[in-house]
């Protein structure tokens, strides 16, 4: 392959990572509605660290086991904080509706 090549096969896989980096945020948001729901916090030590005994068990290089377990650990504080950013928004809007009645 040419570095063009290599390149426009990085750029391919980036936009296949943002969509399932996507997909993986909606169904995120949709955990976060089951824990607003039951009264529950949004950081959960014990699923992390089964998501990430989950992802290293897979790994199969060349990424060492711990690059990746950095790597998740980014996108679950992400994914953490938008969980919070909607059950916030989610609490803001039926005060406003409670408000308003």
């Amino acid at each position: 392959m040419t570095l063009d090549e290599c390149r426009q096969e990085i750029d391919l896989l980036d936009r296949q990572i943002v969509a399932l980096l996507n997909d993986r945020a909606k169904v995120v948001e949709v955990i976060g509605a089951l824990k607003q729901q039951a009264q529950m916090r949004v950081y959960e030590p014990k699923r992390e660290d089964a998501v990430y005994a989950n992802i290293t068990a897979v790994n199969q290089g060349p990424l060492k086991a711990e690059a990746v377990k950095r790597i998740y650990e980014r996108i679950i504080d992400e994914m953490r904080t938008l969980q919070r950013d909607r059950m916030a928004a989610t609490q803001e809007a039926g005060q406003e509706k409670d408000s308003s009645s």
